[in-house]
């Protein structure tokens, strides 16, 4: 097919980065707020295009919502007719559609048919059921029933089949989730129990807090995660997803302390897949249970069964040995790090009680000084000591991946105060919060948690920086 044949729409040199932000500072969009936003770009655009606004949502939508980019093809062909068509906004030929009654090829019922510009006719039941399907499964951008035909159905006739609101309000819903997922300055909060989007002025992983309350990564939509990328956080994910499928399985070892050390102790390594074997009988021939492996090698040596068969194997191999050597330390590795992320997790969980703690605490002091703002010191101090711990939980993801260098050793090094922090503010927060007198204790739980923000701002600063200067080196 020649470029002059291609269809318009979903073009990879379009940048959606040309979308225009119209503030200095990040916003929080409800359903209504975005709807606003679509039908202004719409308006917008139709100025230019002298088309009805369900036609022009299709053509923003096939461009990302890039109005600058939807123009600029627009200008390139100076027949509509022919870019519409392109578009799949319009047939090929324009042939006009009456209402006849006949039979309808879809249901072969007696009825009165309609259809489209294309001139595929069907019966208001079939057109209805049809299109409440495509709204169920999400679709914004729905084609002509017909086989083979990529005729777009515009807005206003969809819901002109569709009799029931509650799928027109899902329609618009869907419509709108196309909009948010385009622009790369809106996201999705991910809470379950907010339907807000925001709206950024400037894109990249950065930590964003919804006024429902939920902290999130703009780039990933996971849970503030800092210092890790966003990249080796999904590594890591698979990494834990790997260890707890083994561990529910049997089919290789689990992040439980005891069980790392007997598998170090008591099993090798299949020389294929890596799964962690027990030898139960004498015969040195071994298969691998993993399904997805069954590699059959010699205990003593590891070499494959297939080359080495029955016979003696009584010579040193270094590069074999170095090779089970090898897998041993990074199982230890991976035990190293994974047990202390999990630990700190379990801490910020655990560290959850502690709001009620804080609260009736806070409410003694209230009833001391008469003063609800007098009391806010303590609130904040565990919100502070959430925010560290799990940034203090993901510098083991992060370090995890890292090559040791000067510059690790100086984030080893932020990593540790940062570590003591925690612990002293959560030491004190569980224990101490009785043992002073108010303005004693402010000014303690103030110190602890001023300076823990200090020491992971000073960690994330050197990540970030890292990051900037490219003095980081990851295993991958």
């Amino acid at each position: 097919m020649s470029s002059d044949e291609e269809d318009y729409g979903e073009e990879s040199e379009y940048e959606t980065d040309e979308i225009e932000m119209d503030d200095d500072s990040d916003k929080f969009l409800t359903p209504s707020d975005l709807t606003a936003e679509m039908n202004l770009a719409i308006t917008d655009a139709q100025s230019i295009l002298q088309v009805n606004a369900g036609v022009c949502r299709l053509l923003l939508q096939k461009f990302k919502w890039n109005k600058n980019s939807l123009l600029d093809k627009f200008y390139e062909n100076p027949d509509t007719n022919e870019f519409l068509t392109k578009s799949n906004i319009i047939p090929c030929k324009l042939e006009p559609i009456g209402s006849q009654s006949d039979e309808c090829e879809i249901c072969c019922m007696e009825s009165e048919l309609v259809g489209l510009q294309c001139n595929h006719l069907a019966c208001q039941e079939c057109w209805t059921h049809y299109l409440s399907e495509r709204v169920k499964a999400n679709q914004s951008e729905i084609e002509c029933m017909t086989t083979d035909c990529k005729l777009l159905i515009p807005d206003e006739q969809i819901k002109k089949f569709i009799c029931d609101e509650n799928l027109k309000n899902s329609f618009d819903r869907v419509t709108i989730n196309n909009y948010v997922e385009a622009n790369p300055y809106l996201t999705w909060c991910p809470a379950d129990y907010c339907s807000k989007a925001v709206k950024v002025v400037n894109t990249g992983t950065r930590l964003i807090t919804c006024p429902c309350g939920t902290i999130f990564c703009f780039t990933c939509g996971n849970d503030g995660h800092d210092p890790v990328s966003c990249r080796h956080l999904k590594l890591w994910q698979k990494k834990c997803e790997e260890v707890k499928s083994k561990a529910t399985t049997g089919d290789g070892y689990s992040s439980d302390n005891d069980t790392f050390k007997w598998i170090l102790s008591n099993t090798k390594d299949c020389p294929q897949c890596l799964t962690a074997i027990e030898k139960n009988g004498g015969c040195n021939r071994i298969l691998c249970r993993n399904k997805k492996c069954m590699f059959e090698f010699c205990w003593l040596c590891m070499k494959s069964w297939a080359i080495h068969g029955y016979s003696a194997c009584n010579i040193f191999t270094e590069e074999a040995e170095k090779k089970r050597v090898d897998s041993r330390a990074e199982l230890l590795r991976l035990q190293f790090y994974l047990n202390r992320f999990m630990e700190h997790d379990r801490s910020l969980q655990l560290e959850k009680k502690l709001v009620r703690t804080v609260e009736t605490q806070m409410e003694k002091i209230q009833d001391l000084t008469k003063s609800w703002t007098e009391t806010q010191f303590l609130r904040k101090a565990v919100d502070v000591l959430s925010e560290c711990r799990r940034t203090l939980k993901f510098t083991y993801a992060f370090a995890y991946y890292l090559e040791r260098n000067n510059h690790a050793l100086l984030f080893e090094t932020n990593q540790k105060d940062l570590e003591m922090a925690v612990e002293q503010l959560s030491g004190f927060l569980e224990k101490d919060l009785e043992n002073d007198d108010v303005a004693t204790l402010k000014q303690k739980v103030q110190d602890k948690s001023r300076y823990v923000e200090h020491r992971r701002k000073v960690l994330v600063d050197h990540c970030f920086e890292g990051n900037e200067q490219e003095f980081w080196s990851f295993r991958e």
